[in-house]
């Protein structure tokens, strides 16, 4: 594993995808520990299939889930017994082996309109923290190969919004995404990336390139997670 820091963004490149769902569940776990003990741990979970063997990983671990509460960083237009949706993955391989209560899990509601849904994830933020938004300790996030992340894509008005937690994205199905201020308002991100067909975006992302959403994450407190495979165009050198 190796790491290096470009900016203030730090870039850990480890083997393959077995290595990134370990690393990736010592840091979640980290998070959750070591969050401050006068309030509930809070985390943001992606979706998508590359953070769920470090979900598997992290439900096997001496979490103190009473104190843990959890947001969702998008969610697809769909129930949440289907396949494509984001809650569904989560829950089967986290939630569903965990003493956490479902009070503390706050689903964006996929099977209600994109626009109602958006807003009910917003309600949620806004509910859980002392002022606006809550104290989000640690965002996990992916990255697709355009260098879209939670489902803010490029070129997206959505991409531009400062004021809304969570907006809805048009599509087949529509989706829902908490915007950047949310993501970026987070203690720390963590955007694991796996894949040769995402090196191309992942080294304009990390560069800043505000044309790609990814790109857009703030570099202070965020940790690029990757694979070699996915590393292919970064600048390796010390």
């Amino acid at each position: 594993m190796a790491d290096r820091v470009s900016d203030t963004a730090e870039i850990v490149v480890v083997d393959d995808a077995a290595a990134l769902a370990d690393e990736a569940m010592r840091r979640i776990e980290a998070a959750l520990l070591n969050a401050p003990a006068d309030r509930r741990s809070r985390i943001v979970l992606a979706g998508g299939s590359t953070p769920a063997p470090a979900y598997r990983h992290l439900a096997s671990r001496p979490v103190p889930w009473g104190r843990v509460e959890i947001f969702f960083s998008d969610e697809r237009c769909v129930a949440p017994a289907h396949d494509a949706s984001n809650y569904r993955m989560v829950h089967e391989a986290l939630l569903e082996h965990v003493p956490i209560t479902p009070a503390a899990v706050h689903r964006i509601p996929g099977e209600i309109p994109a626009a109602d849904a958006a807003a009910q994830a917003e309600r949620d933020l806004r509910d859980s923290g002392a002022g606006d938004l809550p104290e989000i300790d640690l965002a996990v996030l992916g990255m697709g190969a355009d260098g879209h992340t939670a489902s803010l894509f490029p070129g997206d008005p959505a991409v531009e919004e400062t004021r809304a937690l969570a907006v809805p994205v048009s599509g087949d199905p529509a989706r829902v995404s908490l915007t950047l201020p949310v993501l970026n308002g987070a203690n720390r991100r963590l955007v694991m990336v796996d894949g040769e067909d995402k090196a191309a975006a992942l080294a304009r992302a990390v560069a800043g390139d505000a044309e790609l959403p990814a790109g857009r994450l703030a570099a202070s407190g965020t940790t690029w997670l990757v694979t070699l495979a996915a590393a292919g165009h970064l600048d390796q050198s010390p």
